[in-house]
């Protein structure tokens, strides 16, 4: 059997959740809410998604607060309003589709908010714009020519904190199977972690321990409202010397992990314009793997993995235990079906595809069988 096409266990208070294979859909920013409201759009983005043939499929960023959107079209969950839109579309896409596993991405964007989407540009808006005044660690903008966030006051880590609770609270109402924190690509979490957006002069701010802080109580907040698979997406580089690094990101994976953390999802970068990344296939697999030995946590890889064979060997290597595919499944929306023919493994399929497989793909999804008059 194919490594890639193996099932996992993914463990969790509640009693975990058994992956089928080792390919997970990462989240990946739509930017097509309305006022934080999932809508057609994500019914349908969805429905391709859980068809894949991954084994669970992430949804993208969502926020805990109107002012953690990375644009005002960002995904919420943060009032009944964003709860019963991002319900109902859910339910009717995983209608539409074989049982597949659901993570929900639960995020606040922090100094990288109030942003214009990125076929516009990207750029920070103003308040006329329909932006806000973002908030960080530190008053210090993302970009130097920005207009500096407003630094949290410690009421403020108390609200933002109890959000991403009242979040869990409401992703558990809905049914998923897993969250993950995001605490990657330079947005709260991270600039809490990383010296380069946090230069704070309190128990938030200065050493790891301090820096560390407020991941780990936001963590332990969701963990205490939400019983399922459980995992942090960590940027484990910022790419700039002297900031956040490698040995760093173990040390709090170890926390993490005696804290309740189930998984961890690797990437890497996005707090600072001055990163200088060494890009190529599979790029932060490194990462994976030095996090994977040294926690022992269920560990994922992504960024530009891309191929099944490429895939299958990162699993081998024992580089990680989990493959995210982000692009490369909105290009390839079958991608799964794909690595499943190509590697002998088998996937799930809804009955009215079962006729689509070409000749020499006939096994890809299994002991399925259609007539017709």
């Amino acid at each position: 059997m194919s490594l890639l096409f193996s099932p996992l266990h993914l463990p969790s208070p509640r009693g975990g959740v058994t992956l089928p294979n080792r390919i997970v859909v990462a989240p990946m920013c739509q930017y097509q809410a309305q006022q934080g409201c999932a809508n057609d759009w994500h019914l349908m983005h969805w429905g391709q998604l859980l068809n894949s043939g991954a084994a669970m499929v992430t949804i993208e960023a969502t926020a805990v607060l109107p002012e953690g959107r990375i644009t005002p079209h960002c995904l919420g969950l943060w009032d009944d309003a964003t709860e019963a839109a991002l319900t109902d579309q859910l339910r009717r896409a995983r209608a539409l589709a074989p049982a597949t596993a659901v993570c929900l991405q639960l995020a606040h964007a922090g100094r990288k908010g109030s942003s214009a989407v990125p076929w516009q540009g990207g750029r920070l808006l103003s308040a006329a714009e329909g932006g806000w005044l973002t908030v960080g660690p530190s008053a210090l903008p993302h970009l130097p020519n920005e207009t500096p966030p407003r630094s949290l006051e410690l009421p403020d880590l108390a609200h933002i904190r109890d959000a991403f609770a009242s979040a869990a609270r409401r992703a558990r109402r809905m049914g998923v199977d897993a969250i993950e924190l995001h605490g990657a690509h330079g947005y709260l979490l991270h600039q809490f972690l990383s010296p380069l957006a946090n230069q704070r002069h309190d128990a938030y701010g200065g050493t790891l321990e301090n820096r560390m802080r407020f991941v780990l109580e936001v963590f332990t907040a969701v963990r205490a409202e939400f019983d399922g698979v459980l995992g942090v997406r960590l940027s484990a580089s910022d790419w700039v010397e002297g900031a956040w690094d490698l040995a760093q990101s173990e040390v709090l994976c170890q926390r993490l992990k005696s804290h309740g953390c189930d998984f961890i999802h690797v990437s890497s970068g996005g707090v600072s314009p001055l990163q200088k990344i060494a890009l190529g296939a599979g790029y932060q697999v490194p990462f994976a793997r030095a996090i994977r030995a040294s926690s022992g946590m269920v560990t994922t890889a992504v960024g530009l993995i891309t191929e099944p064979q490429q895939a299958q060997a990162i699993l081998q290597a024992g580089d990680a235990d989990l493959i995210a595919l982000a692009r490369a499944v909105l290009y390839q929306p079958r991608w799964g079906w794909q690595a499943a023919a190509e590697l002998g493994g088998t996937v799930a399929a809804s009955p009215p595809y079962w006729r689509c497989l070409p000749r020499q793909a006939q096994a890809a999804f299994g002991n399925v069988s259609t007539a017709q008059r």
